[in-house]
């Protein structure tokens, strides 16, 4: 009775190992975010010409003047609602203002964070008729690729990169560069980083982070060994002792069910150390994967911002 018992044991466990315990990934997935602040549009200078007395006067006007007025403020929402609005009541598609407005609504959304709207505004307007004459060329390109890229379509992204490339070849190098850094491709920044040497002291962010960046493997067999040794790997001390003690607790309930001989106890207590302990080696992994993200935001941010490598801080014109 015993040895069945035992072999039911050691085919739950064997069971719960295949389900459960699986390799978690090293590969970065850090989150650099830029603040946008009110005084950096102050600074960007308006790529249209002023309306004149008699547009001012227009009822479209005044609703322009107004979006304009909003979205210096930051106020995107309203901004992009009276936009629309000059848009309707001007009304004449082959008016050059027309453009100027599709424009200033696209860069509202774009500000705003929303790009699946960018992409929708762009694909229902003339902007796509637009050419290097045309004085945000540049900036309607870098919108468009980071919203590319922020909707999963790497494609697309890469041509307008490409066209980019032809017409401004320095934006498009740091694009490039900014991309690299945003999403943490250590890989191709190791490839790169002479060629961006003059941009960004690339081989100091890259060693740096090797020196300070945890072992995923290390963390999961530590973890695998001592319960709550690999969340301690990482300084998640709270966590390290919960595990320890809670895989503790289980193992010794189970050890007491099966001194006792009762061996269904026994069993379905083992399953739930099982999951404990199998989850706490994925956990210890997913635990040193976040810390080394944030070990990396903390290096690049700084970069990032200070250059002016976030796309929306490339921007040349504002409202």
């Amino acid at each position: 009775m015993i040895i069945r018992s035992l072999g039911t044991l050691i085919s739950l466990i064997f069971l719960i190992f295949l389900t459960s315990c699986y390799r978690v990934s090293d590969e970065l997935e850090p989150k650099v975010n830029y603040v946008l602040r009110e005084n950096f549009f102050k600074k960007l200078s308006p790529p249209f010409a002023p309306l004149t007395d008699q547009e001012k006067l227009e009822p479209w006007g005044k609703e322009y003047l107004l979006g304009q007025f909003f979205a210096r403020d930051l106020d995107f929402y309203r901004a992009i609602t009276t936009f629309k609005r000059a848009e309707y009541l001007l009304g004449e598609e082959k008016n050059g203002r027309y453009l100027e407005i599709q424009y200033q609504i696209l860069l509202c959304y774009f500000l705003g964070k929303r790009y699946e709207e960018v992409l929708y505004v762009f694909n229902c307007s003339k902007l796509y008729l637009t050419t290097p004459a045309f004085p945000v060329h540049r900036d309607l390109l870098m919108i468009l690729y980071e919203s590319y890229l922020q909707t999963d379509q790497r494609e697309k992204a890469e041509m307008i990169l490409r066209t980019l490339s032809l017409y401004y070849e320095e934006t498009a190098k740091k694009l490039e560069l900014s991309t690299m850094m945003i999403e943490g491709d250590l890989e191709a920044l190791e490839q790169n980083q002479n060629f961006y040497s003059q941009e960004v002291d690339v081989t100091r962010v890259i060693n740096e982070y090797q020196r300070e960046k945890k072992s995923v493997n290390r963390a999961q067999l530590l973890n695998m060994v001592i319960p709550g040794a690999g969340f301690l790997y990482v300084g998640q001390k709270q966590s390290a002792i919960t595990a320890f003690l809670l895989n503790g607790l289980f193992i010794a309930a189970a050890i007491h069910f099966f001194h006792q001989n009762q061996i269904a106890a026994g069993l379905i207590t083992t399953s739930f150390e099982m999951g404990w302990y199998f989850g706490g080696i994925y956990g210890a992994g997913e635990a040193a994967k976040l810390y080394n993200a944030r070990i990396y935001e903390k290096l690049v941010s700084p970069i990032l911002n200070c250059h002016a490598l976030f796309p929306v801080l490339m921007l040349k014109y504002g409202f």
